[in-house]
């Protein structure tokens, strides 16, 4: 028997009911279109098309998105090109700055379509797109000196720890190209926080903030992985659900959907030696402010 749901009655998107079920299974497979040249300079860039199925899902057209390590801008343009407003926050000026003129571009290209829009007596959403230079432990102050609205949803993509600085083959291949293996030598970067626990702490201090500027009953979506490192797994998806579960400012776990990216090559690791497994999936953990 067909289910018939009554759309009028939707308070989080403006998707169908069909469209809704189908984003709820837990697992997904999502092959993005190859990287442009400002993005691929990113050494850890999400894909926009994943990040829009998952802003037009949690909002609706001029809702309030936030990025709080926007890198090279992908939650941005998914807000652009899904009519949301966005505001991304990066600590590094270069990828805050690439960030800027990726935007800038996407908007220019879009003013033709809005002036298409007026000529026909129709008035084109205004949406508030903002980048900015800061480090996301400052979100509360940010918003603050700024007079940011309370935002709706917040996706976001953190460092995997020291992923990136002990990824040898990942490394070579990206150095023998010129392009970045790391993300910064900033300090105040969390991705160069060498110790587990003092990485945990620092993510639990970003959510915080991300917590306090997010509107009750908003959501929020960390995309991250567990990390191989020196022999033995550390369980870094698990433990963003554990420490973001805790006090203070707690947010509730919802669910998860598990990424596969059947695309990716297999390299021969451990090979005739030890278990070492080829990691194909990350996880997209959902939580919601509820006080």
């Amino acid at each position: 028997m067909e289910v018939k749901f009554k759309e009028s009655r939707n308070k989080l998107n403006e998707l169908s009911g069909k469209e809704w079920i189908k984003f709820t299974k837990t697992w997904f497979i999502h092959r993005p279109l190859p990287r442009e040249n400002a993005k691929l300079l990113h050494p850890a860039a999400f894909p926009e098309s994943l990040v829009k199925e998952f802003v037009e899902f949690f909002t609706k057209r001029g809702q309030l998105v936030l990025d709080p390590f926007l890198g090279t801008g992908s939650t941005l343009i998914a807000c652009i090109e899904s009519n949301r407003c966005g505001i991304g926050v990066e600590v590094v000026k270069k990828w805050a700055d690439i960030a800027e003129k990726r935007v800038e571009n996407i908007i220019a290209q879009k003013r033709g379509s809005e002036h298409l829009l007026k000529t026909m007596g129709l008035q084109p959403e205004r949406l508030l797109i903002k980048v900015i230079h800061g480090d996301s432990r400052n979100l509360s102050k940010i918003w603050q000196e700024n007079g940011f609205p309370l935002v709706d949803y917040c996706i976001t993509s953190p460092p995997y720890w020291n992923q990136l600085k002990r990824n040898y083959m990942r490394q070579k291949g990206r150095a023998e190209k010129g392009l970045a293996t790391k993300y910064s030598e900033d300090p105040n970067d969390v991705g160069n926080i060498d110790d587990y626990d003092g990485f945990l702490k620092a993510l639990k201090v970003v959510f915080n903030e991300v917590y306090k500027v997010t509107k009750n009953r908003g959501y929020l979506t960390v995309i991250t992985n567990n990390v191989f490192f020196n022999g033995k797994i550390y369980p870094l998806a698990f433990d963003t659900v554990r420490i973001l579960s805790e006090e203070p400012y707690l947010w509730v776990p919802k669910d998860e959907k598990i990424w596969l990216q059947d695309d990716k090559p297999l390299l021969p690791l451990g090979v005739f030696t030890a278990w070492v497994g080829n990691r194909a999936h990350q996880y997209c953990l959902i939580f919601r402010k509820e006080e």
